[in-house]
């Protein structure tokens, strides 16, 4: 018997020769089995502006079966299911859309962090501020990203100053 070459477009076999293969690789059966095959990976949103340009098909709306199937030029895509696939679409576009936006949160929120410990590490190295003007420039220093003031239930230490500073109660064991 010889060498058979199989097809994982067409799920067949044949002897393997280059007359045979070639006549199959040409042939109108594989390109459509191998159409079919790429279809099932195309992007929701070609797919639905693909079945949007046709036309209904008129057998496929009577009937509920078209002879042509998979191959039919017209669209066998009910006005429902083309719905479905819109509203699929915007979903997938919204979640994009919030995962971007996560990611600038999430990269504001970093950079804000990193220049908060630059600060603290300079007032560190040179002591305590002191006087009235440094702990006033160090109060107008302060700038919080809105999206972390956005966040519900912050801890304590994340939360900004009041304005005026923090109220120290005095507590007296004498007396």
């Amino acid at each position: 018997m010889g060498k058979r070459y199989y097809c994982d477009y067409c799920d067949r076999s044949f002897q393997d020769n280059m007359h045979n293969r070639k006549n199959h690789l040409n042939g109108v059966q594989h390109h459509r089995s191998k159409k079919a095959w790429f279809d099932q990976f195309r992007d929701s949103a070609a797919l639905l502006f693909d079945e949007q340009m046709k036309k209904p098909c008129r057998k496929f709306l009577q009937r509920g079966v078209c002879d042509f199937g998979a191959n039919c030029k017209f669209s066998h895509m009910s006005e429902e299911e083309q719905y479905h696939l819109r509203r699929m679409l915007e979903e997938e576009r919204q979640h994009k859309e919030d995962s971007e936006d996560r990611l600038v949160f999430g990269r504001n929120v970093d950079e804000w962090l990193r220049k908060r410990e630059k600060k603290q590490a300079a007032l560190g190295s040179k002591g305590d501020p002191t006087t009235k003007e440094d702990t006033e420039e160090a109060e107008t220093e302060i700038q919080i990203p809105q999206q972390l003031l956005s966040i519900p239930d912050l801890p304590p230490s994340l939360l900004p100053p009041p304005p005026g500073g923090w109220r120290v109660k005095v507590v007296s064991d004498w007396g």
